[in-house]
């Protein structure tokens, strides 16, 4: 059958089906374009150009990326071609 979402729950999955994040529900079924506030994509932007210049190189700045992934989720590892 199908499932009943109330309440709280209800409002959630509105939510990440209309393009919001929230962190509390993943939408794994359609990519909807993501809709950013005023400012948000400049400050990932300098946010990357931070990180990036905190690392030695760029390919040590990937290496950190996926060993936070892969410790993360480690189930991950082998949607990857090339082991870690």
């Amino acid at each position: 059958g199908e499932e009943v979402v109330e309440g709280e729950e209800a409002q959630e999955v509105g939510e990440a089906s209309t393009g919001t994040y929230n962190a509390k529900v993943v939408n794994d079924q359609i990519f909807e374009e993501l809709l950013l506030g005023p400012g948000i994509a400049e400050e990932v932007q300098n946010v990357w150009r931070t990180f990036l210049s905190s690392a030695e190189s760029r390919e040590a700045a990937g290496e950190a990326i996926y060993a936070a992934l892969f410790d993360a989720a480690p189930s991950l590892q082998s949607l990857f071609k090339t082991p870690r």
